[in-house]
Formats: structure tokens, sequence, C-alpha cells
């Protein structure tokens, strides 16, 4: 199939052994009850084989919805599922969690408990690791009164991937653990959710913050990050003056995709090619991954 046939939002692509592995939200269940997650394999991000069906929801398991997001890593000989889940009744909030398999085409299974804080509504964790550590920046959603600035947030893990860092115990991180890089409302392009009031019931103002994904490209460590712009649903930039995962960061002015089209990620193809994905439209669905080169020019991230 081609990628237009794919049906997915929140693309994710892992280069491995001279194949693409393409990973994602099943779009027809995103938005009510879910059970599991697919991959896509290619040779040339022209023609796809799949869906194949890398995790499927164990009887009892407690997430019954929130299939968000995976993201797959390679990391010590085994691949882990960094995702979103969470429970459809909110009586469990949306947060991650991590799955393990031997290969990146499964079968998962789930390998840590709650990673993020259990009071705390968490989405889109993406993992970096940075001198040998393993860090993931997530957002913390604006659905929690604390953080109608659409926060992205930085916790650092365990070496094992198992629990955040100090939680060996198998416990949630704690707040404090938390360290808030930057928030959507701080992007020049970002605005307020104009559906806050009717789909939330939130009064006034607060910032959609999702998809973070970081990469080194020219030695500048740059993350990606969706938010609400005037034109809908966009892709921004930031880049970290220190070089670290820490920042400070700097937010790039002007969006790098602008309208209709979001959660994105960078990664590098066979050739070495910086290349950009995300999920467009942003119409219930009917998103599908595209795929786009990305250029920088004095320091700036641009779209070829």
């Amino acid at each position: 199939m081609k990628s237009s046939d794919i049906n997915i939002r929140d693309p994710y692509v892992l280069l491995h052994d001279d194949k693409y592995y393409l990973y994602g939200t099943r779009s027809a269940t995103c938005w009510g009850p879910a059970d599991g997650f697919d991959c896509y394999v290619s040779s040339d991000m022209e023609n796809w084989e799949g869906p194949v069906e890398i995790f499927h929801r164990p009887e009892g398991f407690f997430a019954d919805a929130f299939y968000w997001a995976p993201e797959c890593y390679e990391y010590n000989g085994k691949f882990y599922l960094v995702a979103t889940l969470g429970t459809l009744d909110n009586s469990i909030r949306k947060g991650t969690y991590i799955l393990r398999s031997d290969e990146p085409t499964g079968p998962f299974e789930v390998y840590s408990e709650r990673i993020t804080p259990a009071d705390w509504t968490c989405i889109d964790a993406t993992m970096y690791i940075e001198e040998g550590e393993p860090w993931i920046v997530f957002s913390h959603s604006f659905e929690d009164p604390g953080s109608l600035n659409g926060d992205y947030c930085l916790l650092k893990l365990s070496k094992d991937l198992k629990t955040a860092a100090g939680h060996e115990d198998g416990t949630p991180a704690d707040p404090e653990d938390i360290v808030t890089l930057f928030s959507a409302s701080q992007c020049p392009w970002a605005t307020p959710v104009p559906f806050a009031k009717a789909e939330f019931g939130i009064d006034g103002d607060c910032y959609f913050s999702d998809g973070p994904s970081l990469l080194e490209i020219g030695g500048t460590l740059y993350m990606i990050n969706s938010s609400w712009s005037g034109r809908g649903y966009a892709v921004g930039v930031a880049y970290s003056e220190s070089g670290s995962i820490k920042g400070p960061w700097k937010i790039q002015d002007r969006p790098l995709y602008p309208e209709n089209g979001g959660h994105g990620m960078f990664f590098k193809d066979k050739n070495g090619e910086i290349v950009f994905t995300l999920h467009y439209p942003n119409d219930k669905y009917q998103e599908r991954p595209i795929f786009v080169q990305v250029k920088e020019e004095n320091g700036t991230l641009m779209l070829k």
C-alpha cells in the first residue's frame, strides 16, 4: 500500500536494518474505545506492508482507550515502545507507559508501570539519550488546571527504562521530579484553544501542547512541538541554546508546518537526509502520514 492508504495519526518512523518501521495512533479508535498498536514496514517509504498488530490489549488490562502516539526505540538490544494509555472514564488519567519486544514488529508486552505522575494528564512522550542517560519529554495536558499554558516537561528515566529515575520501586514520578522546558503559550505563533469551553468546559485561555520530538542536526539539538495556531493545528520548532536537552530552549518565530497538520517527528533516511513526517489533514478519520525533507539555513529549519 501507499502512505496515502495508511489512516493513522502521530506517525513515528524507526530506521532499522535498512527498513523503515512506521508506527502511529489508529485513527479509527483514537477518540473512543481502543485496544492496540500497529506497525507498517517499507524499504523505500513509498510502498508499505501492513498493518501488523504489534500489541493487543491483554484480558483485564486497565487501558481501554487513548492508545496514542507509540514511538519505537532500539536500546541495549531490545525494542521499546513509549506510548500514552488511559481509560474512557478517566478513572486513570492518560499517562506514559513503556512496552518491550525482541523485534520492531513485536509482539510487545507491557514492560513498565506508569512512568509519569499519577495525578497528571500526560501525553505524547518522546525519548532522548544524552551522554548515556535516558530522558523523556512529554506534554502536560491543558486538561489539568495547573497546565493551562501547555507545558513541555522533562523527566529522567532509570537506565533500564522501567521506571522514572529514583522510582525503582515502580511508583510513578512525583511532580518535583519534573522540569518544565517551555510552554506552548510561549510560542509566538500559538493561539489559545478555540474549543476549550465547548469540548472541555474550560473557561479562559488555555494552550494545546503535544507531539514533542528531538533530533540533533548539524551540532544543534532541535525539538518540534505541536499546538494550535491561527490556522489550526500546526508544528513549531525550538532549539537548545546549551546543546543539552535541559535547554534553555529558543523558539522559532514561525511554525514549520502552519496549518491543519501536526504531531510530527524528524528522522534520518538511508541517505542521511533529514525527513519530517506528520499526519495531514487533521480531520477525523482522514489523517495520513506525509514525508517532507528538511533543510537548515542560518540556524533555522525549513521544509524543502
